[in-house]
């Protein structure tokens, strides 16, 4: 277990000391933005590489046992992560690294911006959350648990460097959308707008659920179905 809590140590620090830092000025002040962006993340790959083989050679330490319930939160709530994940990679998000600047659009908040405005760091969030529930061992916990708090911390520190470096339109593009997903829609600062998402997104969000769904046994040696089937 030694080495999983290094590795997700490890992992928080060369986010919180490179890129949450003033070393990230300092670097690309000397070697230039996108070798810095290289550099950063062979650093952050490695850091998740080791998480995971660190993660697959720890102790099985139970906290709580798994349960037909407990199984049936992910299958339920990964088609919609998946679907904050596919809108993450795929909208015009002026937050997002190497995106163009579109804070000075007329209208900078549009389809799952308008859910939130980080839509892949939430989906990254809600996927750790979403498998604590059936994961209820102490090395599941560490490994979901940092991946799950470091993308939640991410968004409050995107959220922090532009409101310094842009101000005004800054200022407007949070008042239009909320860091907590929905929470600009039920405050009545914003709307849903489905066909802002459009049928295609959803669709390719479904079939990488469904494939997801086949290939889970093969990739990380557990049928996400086993525990309904037993039950």
């Amino acid at each position: 277990m030694t080495e999983l809590i290094l590795a997700a140590s490890f992992m928080f620090a060369t986010h919180l000391g490179i890129s949450g830092s003033a070393l990230r000025a300092w670097l690309i002040g000397r070697i230039g933005e996108r070798p810095y962006l290289i550099l950063y993340s062979a650093v952050a790959l490695g850091a998740i590489v080791w998480l995971i083989s660190a993660y697959g050679r720890a102790p099985y330490v139970e906290l709580w046992p798994m349960t037909a319930w407990s199984a049936l939160v992910p299958l339920l709530a990964m088609p919609f992560i998946l679907l904050m994940a596919v809108c993450g990679v795929s909208t015009l998000n002026p937050t997002a690294v190497g995106a163009p600047d579109s804070l000075d659009q007329e209208e900078p908040v549009r389809g799952m911006l308008r859910v939130t405005r980080h839509p892949f760091m939430w989906a990254v969030v809600l996927w750790a959350a979403a498998h604590l529930f059936p994961n209820g061992d102490l090395a599941s916990l560490i490994l979901f648990g940092s991946l799950g708090a470091l993308a939640l911390l991410g968004t409050r520190m995107i959220d922090r460097k532009f409101a310094t470096r842009r101000g005004e339109a800054w200022a407007r593009f949070a008042a239009a959308s909320s860091n907590l997903p929905f929470a600009a829609i039920l405050s009545g600062r914003q709307r849903l707008v489905l066909s802002e998402i459009g049928w295609s997104r959803i669709a390719i969000a479904l079939i990488v659920y469904l494939a997801l769904l086949a290939a889970h046994p093969w990739l990380f040696g557990v049928s996400p179905l086993a525990p309904l089937a037993a039950a």
